[in-house]
C-alpha cells in the first residue's frame, strides 16, 4: 500500500518535523507527504475553496481518502488499523489522508472522504496533526502485524 499525506502549508525544520520523519521512516508502506502552499488573496472562503481543489487534485487515483477534520468520527487505534487492514484487503493501493489549513476544509473534500476521521474534540495546530497521523499509521502497522507497540 502507498500511503499519501496531503497537507496544506510546508514544513520548516525543527521538531515537528523530526518527529513526522521519525514515525514516518518507520512505515513498511511507501509514504508521501505532499505539502501545498496556497497564497492568501481575498476572504477566507475563497482561500478554503482553493485549497480544497489542490487537495483534491493531490490525491491518487483510485485511492481511498481519510479526511482529518474536527466533525469527523473518533475511532480507537485497533478501529483504524481495521479500517485500514479491510483497504488492503479490498486490494485497495493508495491511502491518501487530508489535513486542511488553519481555516479548515471546503465542503468539496469532506463530500470526497471514504472516512472523515477526528483526532478528539480539541483542536490541534495542523502541522503537529502530521505527526499523530504518521505516528497512527506506524501504531496501525504495528496493530495490523500483531507487533505488541500498541497496548490497549
Amino acid at each position: 500500500m502507498r500511503v499519501t499525506i496531503v497537507a496544506i502549508g510546508r514544513y520548516r525544520s525543527g521538531l515537528l518535523h523530526d518527529l513526522y520523519d521519525h514515525y514516518a521512516s518507520r512505515l513498511r508502506w511507501r509514504v508521501d507527504l505532499k505539502e501545498i502552499e496556497v497564497k492568501s488573496v481575498g476572504d477566507q472562503a475563497t482561500n478554503v475553496r482553493k485549497e480544497g481543489a489542490r487537495l483534491l487534485a493531490a490525491i491518487p487515483h483510485g485511492a481511498r481518502v481519510v479526511v482529518l477534520d474536527e466533525s469527523g468520527k473518533t475511532l480507537t487505534s485497533r478501529a483504524l488499523a481495521r479500517w485500514i487492514g479491510r483497504a488492503q484487503n479490498d486490494s485497495v493501493d493508495d491511502l491518501a489522508l487530508m489535513i486542511g489549513g488553519a481555516d479548515g476544509l471546503d465542503g468539496t473534500v469532506l463530500d470526497r472522504a471514504d472516512l472523515i476521521l477526528s483526532l478528539g474534540r480539541v483542536t490541534w495546530p495542523h502541522f503537529l496533526v502530521r505527526s499523530l497521523v504518521a505516528e497512527q499509521l506506524y501504531r496501525a502497522q504495528q496493530i495490523l502485524q500483531g507487533h505488541p507497540y500498541h497496548r490497549d
